[in-house]
């Protein structure tokens, strides 16, 4: 069974920095294209990162330059530096394996910065 756990979320000030961390196990982690998608209180999800199995990454253009994904094969983790948060960037981030909006997903952490 794919099963992705997030962590890593929790209150950050504008301007402030998290890091979120996404464990996978169930599948081939190393050939697996990774993304993190958010979603905010009544809003759609939306696409915030992904990372292909060369390491390739993407970004919304709205966080480019102020997160950064990054992965560890051998941990079977992918990663999330947000820095410079913005009040745009709360909500629950998701780790999702293939597909952004059709892949299996995580539970989500939670993302609060206050406006």
């Amino acid at each position: 069974e794919v099963q992705l756990v997030e962590s890593g979320g929790g209150l950050a000030q504008p301007g402030g920095s998290l890091k979120l961390s996404c464990v996978g196990s169930g599948f081939t982690f190393r050939t697996a294209y990774l993304n993190w998608v958010r979603q905010a209180p009544g809003k759609e999800p939306e696409w915030v990162s992904g990372i292909n199995i060369d390491e390739s990454t993407l970004y919304r253009h709205s966080v480019k330059g102020r997160f950064t994904i990054s992965r560890d094969n051998t941990k079977r983790t992918v990663y999330l530096q947000m820095n410079n948060l913005e009040s745009a960037d709360a909500g629950v981030y998701y780790c999702v394996k293939g597909v952004w909006n059709t892949g299996v997903r995580g539970q989500g952490t939670q993302v609060t910065v206050p406006s």
